[in-house]
């Protein structure tokens, strides 16, 4: 793996201090092998990607096309084999597993597939959970999560639990629990796949109106050829390249 240089000092507050350029990521170089049994499959070969503030980037291609790993290895839930990843100003060092988390948790945010709420907690509840490790007390969380689901469409659905609720809203939960602790960059792994149409569409405005009022830059996967010309950058991949 490439030597990686030290990072600066995340800070300690809620949110991630922009370093007053509009660079959110900047990544080189992006290699990535999985074994397979006495086999390999190299996901990356070489990619390099840029994403600017107020970026709503898709990241497209054939299945296998490593779209997914590219995706982990910027949101720091994997590890380049080979190559740089840079964050709001921050050089990643992939060894170094406290600053790595500290990162992750101060300046991104994750829009899961499958939702991934807990059942037993209303919507409110969920939104709160990443700012459970935050030194805020528990009005504040309240409000600030309350806040959010209001800015999603949802203030009239604060205690309503995930199955008391639409597939489009516990999607929009989702996005609210991924803004909430105030990351740089949200990224989301086929974020409508499990919507119909004009869900997932809903879904596409929700992120437009969240980008112009919060500047958030938003980087997802997907295979739906509709969303494409309603994003700001699309990256496209073919066999772990840039096509």
């Amino acid at each position: 793996m490439n030597a990686l240089g030290p990072a600066r000092d995340i800070p300690g507050k809620p949110g991630c201090t922009p370093p007053g350029g509009d660079e959110v990521v900047r990544a080189e170089g992006l290699a990535k092998t999985y074994r397979r049994g006495t086999g390999a499959v190299k996901a990356l070969r070489g990619v390099d990607l840029f994403l600017r503030r107020g970026d709503v980037t898709a990241v497209t291609g054939p299945s296998g096309s490593g779209k997914s790993t590219l995706l982990n290895i910027v949101g720091l839930l994997d590890t380049p084999d080979e190559g740089l990843v840079v964050i709001d100003g921050v050089q990643v060092d992939f060894r170094d597993t406290g600053k790595k988390e500290l990162l992750r948790s101060h300046c991104l945010g994750f829009v899961f597939q499958t939702f991934n709420l807990m059942p037993v907690l209303s919507a409110v509840e969920n939104v709160e959970l990443p700012l459970l490790l935050r030194p805020i007390g528990h009005k504040e969380r309240r409000e600030r999560a309350a806040e959010m689901l209001v800015s999603v469409g949802l203030g009239d659905r604060l205690g309503h639990r995930p199955r008391e609720l639409s597939a489009g809203q516990q999607q929009r939960v989702a996005v609210a629990r991924a803004l909430v602790a105030q990351p740089v960059l949200v990224l989301a792994d086929e974020p409508t796949a499990s919507l119909d149409s004009r869900s997932a569409f809903g879904l596409l405005d929700l992120m437009h109106d969240l980008n112009s009022v919060l500047g958030t830059t938003f980087l997802f996967t997907t295979h739906d050829p509709r969303l494409l010309d309603r994003v700001s950058k699309i990256v496209v991949l073919q066999d772990g390249r840039m096509a």
